[in-house]
């Protein structure tokens, strides 16, 4: 008889337990594997997350960075001529704000060094500490435009007079024409000091190496200084030869620029100033002015150098008065204010304008004062002193009264 627990079929039931037991050694076996890739998963997921490092015998050719592999001198020279052709400061800035293996090199001295006047124009309402700092890294780089733009911020803006001549001075040393003429218009005003500070003979032969390099302003000054006889002896002739080659300077200067094309050269020997009305003047008082109107010619505005734009700027955000009692040169783009009351001289015509110098005076006169100045008989200086003078017209130019 057959019994419940199966006793009776032996061979049934090793059979089974033989089954059995290969089922829970599988399903062990399976369980194993799957928690191995589990395992796995998570470890590939946890390491996944760091940034692996390739090795350069691992890395493939389409990961290879071909600017590490630029050497830096020739990285320097990239970067030098990009910093004497920049038309503006962000043209270098956003290069250097790249990555810092440019930022580096850019900032070498042999990268500022050669940077342009336009590189280093800043702005007036961008001016800070950080400006600061850059352009007396370029001065110490050896940027003579950088010592001639900072010299000029320092002496006339910031009032550290001793700081900004001995910049000028290092910018002079190293022929640079604009701090040339610039020492030559401290010396004829005495600025920074008192009256018995000028000394013209300097100013005249600072003039004369400037216009030696050919800077036009210089070229004019010094004819004027020779006409008057103002700090050296007065050839009238020899004046003149400096004024005539002062204009020629100008017209090719004119003539070789981007300006050029601009305006036809035909209108350039056809214009004439007393045939033109009072509307068209001011049309031209914004795209050129007759600075060679001696010689029957109208020639675009010169742009003025980064180092006066930013005086005009400076002192036009401060309401255009540099301080008590003291006046801003009246060309637009001079920019050079008074250090002490009654530096600059004005037109003893009318008496409302202030220059510098004869050269900013020939070119305002030129420019806007000759359609605007009214003699008068008399007038009151600030101080409340009548003074009188000649009124008169030289040659086309106003006479000025020195009342420093």
């Amino acid at each position: 008889m057959r019994t419940r627990g199966g006793l009776c079929y032996p061979r049934v039931v090793s059979t089974m337990c033989t089954d059995e037991a290969a089922f829970v050694g599988k399903l062990r076996s399976d369980f194993k594997v799957v928690a191995k890739r589990n395992n796995d998963l998570d470890i590939d997921s946890t390491v996944s997350r760091k940034r692996r490092k390739k090795s350069p015998e691992n890395s493939s050719a389409s990961d290879h960075c071909f600017f590490d592999s630029l050497h830096d001198d020739l990285i320097l020279v990239i970067l030098s001529k990009l910093s004497s052709s920049a038309a503006c400061p962000s043209d270098f800035i956003n290069v250097l704000i790249t990555c810092k293996r440019l930022n580096g090199l850019g900032l070498s001295s042999s990268v500022l060094s050669k940077a342009s006047p336009k590189a280093l124009a800043v702005r007036a309402k961008n001016w800070c500490e950080s400006a600061h700092h850059f352009l007396k890294r370029c001065v110490d780089a050896g940027n003579v435009e950088a010592c001639y733009t900072l010299g000029m911020i320092r002496f006339y803006c910031l009032h550290n007079r001793g700081s900004g001549a001995s910049l000028l001075a290092k910018a002079a040393i190293n022929s640079h024409a604009p701090a040339l003429y610039s020492l030559a218009v401290i010396q004829f005003n005495g600025s920074g000091g008192t009256k018995n500070d000028k000394d013209l003979r300097a100013g005249v032969a600072l003039c004369a190496r400037a216009a030696f390099l050919g800077h036009i302003d210089a070229l004019r000054e010094l004819g004027h200084c020779l006409q008057d006889g103002y700090g050296v002896r007065q050839n009238i002739i020899e004046g003149r030869r400096f004024l005539i080659q002062a204009n020629a300077r100008e017209l090719a200067a004119v003539l070789s620029s981007s300006a050029a094309p601009g305006m036809p050269t035909r209108s350039w020997l056809t214009w004439n100033l007393r045939q033109v009305s009072q509307p068209q003047l001011r049309h031209l008082a914004v795209s050129g002015c007759p600075l060679l109107s001696d010689f029957g010619c109208n020639v675009p505005v010169p742009e003025a150098h980064p180092a006066n734009r930013f005086l005009t700027e400076w002192f036009a955000a401060r309401g255009g008065f540099p301080g008590p009692g003291l006046r801003l040169c009246s060309h637009v783009g001079c920019g050079r204010p008074e250090t002490r009351r009654h530096e600059f001289r004005r037109c003893s015509v009318c008496g409302t304008v202030n220059y510098c110098s004869r050269a900013c005076q020939a070119l305002d006169w030129k420019f806007r004062h000759k359609v605007e100045c009214t003699p008068v008989e008399r007038w009151v200086d600030d101080e409340g002193e009548e003074a009188v003078e000649d009124a008169g017209e030289v040659d086309g130019d106003v006479e000025m009264a020195d009342n420093s």
